[in-house]
C-alpha cells in the first residue's frame, strides 16, 4: 500500500506537469483562492492506526477533512470539557500531511436535555460553553467549523425549528469569531429535503449571512430515477439552487458542498464503482462552473463497511481495506486542475450531451469534455494552437497519465486549429497546445 501511495503522489505530478508541457512549479497561481478538494472521513474516531489514509489523501490532491467534533465526547461528564488526545493526534497528522481540517460542533449530548438538539435556552448555554471550549482549545488548528450537521432533517417546514437553528448559528458563530478568529465558519449542512422545502431560503431570511462565511450544502441526488440522478441533472438543479438563494440574499451566497456523492452499492439508487468514477469527475468539473460554488467535500474517503448492498458502507473512494475503487485515481488525476484552474467557459453548441468546458491558468488552457450519453466523436477547436499531436489525459484510464495521441490539430489559415476526438462518460482533459514531433 505504501508503494501504491508513493506512484500515486508521482503519477499526479507527472500527469499535470506533461499535459501542459512545463514544471508544475514554474507556473504562477491564479488570485483565485483555491477550490476546496475535500472529503469526509471518520479516522478522528475510527481512524487506521498506521495512518495511511491521511497519505492516500494528499496523494490524491485532497486539501481538507471534514468530520465529527461529537460534543458528547468533549463533555462525557456533566461541567467538565477535556479534549481526547486522539483528537490531538489527528490533527498533527493531517497538518503534517499538508490537510487543513472541517469540524462539525454538534449531535447532542445526554446529560442536557436528553441529547435533544440545543432549542431551550438551558441547552444552548450548555452547547455554547462546548463550542467556546472547543474553539479555545484548538486555536489556530481548525480551518472550518461547521454549526451541526443536517439539522433539517428532523423537520424542514417549521418556521420556528428554522429560527431556533439561526439563534444557534448567530450565538456560535460570535463565540467562533472572538476565540479563533482565523477559522472560516459554515453552517448549513442543508439536506435535499431541506433545500427542496425552503429550510436553506429561511435561513438566509433569518440573517444567516450576517455570522458565517457560508452556507453549507448537501445536495445529494442518487435516489432521484433515471436521468435525474446524473452530474448534469444536477448541476442543472444546482444552478436554480444558486439563483434562489441569491436572490433571497439580495447578494452571491459562498456555498461549500460539505457532503456530495454517488454510492457504488448493489441496490435501490446504487450504480457501480466505474460509474461512481466517472460521476466523481463529471461533478466536480461541473462543480467549477457555478462561481459560488467554493468547495466540495466527498463523502466519504473510505466505505464504512463491506457489505456491497448496503448504500451506507459504498460511499468511499477506497474501500475498507484501503484497496483503490476507481474513484481515487480519477480525483488524483483531476484535483489540481479542480483546484487551481479557472472556469472560462462552457461550448454552449456541443450536440446532445456532449459537454465541453474550458479551464485556463496563466497561458495554458484545457478543454474538458464528454458525453453523458452514447459514445460520439466531437471536433474541438482552439483559437491559438498550432499543428501537432493532440495530448490529453484519459480519467478513463488514469493510470497511464497524460499520452499524446494519434490524433492531429490541424491549423488552416483561417478558423484556427481544430481535431476530432471521440468522448464517453468519463471527461477527457485535452490540452489546446498541440505536442511537437521531434526531430
Amino acid at each position: 500500500m505504501i508503494h501504491m501511495t508513493m506512484r500515486s503522489t508521482l503519477l499526479h505530478t507527472l500527469l499535470i506537469a506533461g499535459l501542459l508541457g512545463h514544471s508544475l512549479h514554474g507556473l504562477a497561481q491564479t488570485d483565485e483562492e483555491p477550490f476546496v478538494v475535500g472529503v469526509c472521513a471518520h479516522e478522528l474516531h475510527k481512524g487506521d492506526p498506521s495512518g495511511r489514509a491521511y497519505a492516500m489523501m494528499r496523494d490524491a490532491g485532497i486539501t481538507s477533512v471534514r468530520t465529527d467534533a461529537h460534543w458528547a465526547y468533549v463533555e462525557r461528564q456533566p461541567g467538565q470539557l477535556k479534549i481526547e488526545p486522539s483528537w490531538h493526534r489527528y490533527l498533527k497528522e493531517t497538518a503534517r500531511h499538508g490537510l487543513n481540517t472541517q469540524f462539525i460542533l454538534g449531535y447532542g449530548n445526554s446529560h442536557y436535555g436528553g441529547g435533544e438538539k440545543p432549542r431551550s435556552e438551558p441547552v444552548r448555554a450548555a452547547f455554547n460553553r462546548y463550542v467556546e471550549f472547543i474553539t479555545d482549545e484548538l486555536k489556530g488548528q481548525v480551518a472550518y467549523y461547521e454549526i451541526w450537521n443536517e439539522w433539517d432533517v428532523e423537520d424542514p417546514r417549521d418556521p420556528k425549528f428554522t429560527q431556533d437553528y439561526a439563534r444557534l448559528i448567530a450565538d456560535a458563530s460570535g463565540i467562533i469569531r472572538q476565540r479563533a478568529p482565523e477559522a472560516k465558519v459554515l453552517a448549513g449542512a442543508v439536506t435535499t429535503q431541506g433545500i427542496e422545502t425552503g429550510f436553506a431560503l429561511r435561513l438566509l431570511e433569518n440573517g444567516l449571512m450576517q455570522s458565517v462565511d457560508g452556507l453549507s450544502l448537501h445536495p445529494y441526488v442518487h435516489c432521484r430515477g433515471w436521468r435525474r440522478n446524473t452530474p448534469e441533472a444536477w448541476i442543472d438543479w444546482m444552478t436554480e439552487v444558486d439563483k434562489q438563494l441569491t436572490r433571497a440574499a439580495g447578494r452571491p451566497v459562498p456555498l461549500y458542498l460539505t457532503e456530495m456523492a454517488w454510492p457504488s452499492h448493489q441496490g435501490a439508487c446504487g450504480i457501480d464503482e466505474t460509474l461512481q468514477a466517472a460521476y466523481l469527475a463529471r461533478a466536480f468539473f461541473l462543480a467549477k462552473t457555478l462561481p459560488n460554488i467554493k468547495g466540495m467535500w466527498w463523502y466519504d474517503f473510505r466505505n464504512d463497511g463491506t457489505d456491497k448492498t448496503e448504500r451506507e458502507h459504498n460511499f468511499g473512494l477506497v474501500r475498507q481495506d484501503f484497496t483503490l475503487k476507481p474513484a481515487y485515481p480519477v480525483l488524483a488525476a483531476i484535483s489540481e486542475i479542480v483546484r487551481e484552474y479557472s472556469f472560462v467557459g462552457r461550448d454552449e453548441s456541443a450536440a446532445g450531451d456532449v459537454v465541453m468546458l474550458r479551464f485556463a491558468r496563466d497561458e495554458e488552457q484545457l478543454m474538458v469534455a464528454w458525453s453523458a450519453d452514447k459514445p460520439r466523436t466531437v471536433e474541438l477547436r482552439s483559437g491559438a494552437g498550432n499543428e501537432g499531436r493532440v495530448a490529453m489525459i484519459d480519467t478513463a484510464q488514469p493510470q497511464h497519465g497524460r499520452v499524446t495521441t494519434t490524433s492531429e490539430w490541424k491549423c488552416p489559415a483561417i478558423g484556427g486549429c481544430r481535431t476530432t476526438v471521440k468522448l464517453d462518460g468519463f471527461p477527457k482533459i485535452i490540452s489546446l497546445r498541440a505536442v511537437q514531433e521531434e526531430g
